[in-house]
């Protein structure tokens, strides 16, 4: 994936989950947030993309933040 379509699939994930701010409590929205920013970062550093490594962290991060409080 080129660099262009790269930064447009992170635009679109950060965008779809800042719609959902109101579907889910503050610590899954924030661990999502934050798990899909260090996500993107380990996806590019390890080949894997940085599209794919926002979604896996941005949801990793969603379940952690949610949990039992």
């Amino acid at each position: 994936m080129n660099a262009k379509w790269t930064k447009v699939a992170v635009t679109g994930l950060m965008l779809a989950s800042m719609t959902t701010l109101g579907a889910c409590s503050r610590g899954a929205t924030r661990g999502g947030l934050i798990g899909g920013a260090g996500g993107a970062v380990v996806g590019s550093a390890t080949g894997l993309g940085t599209g794919t490594g926002a979604a896996i962290g941005g949801t990793a991060g969603a379940i952690i933040g949610d949990g039992p409080k």
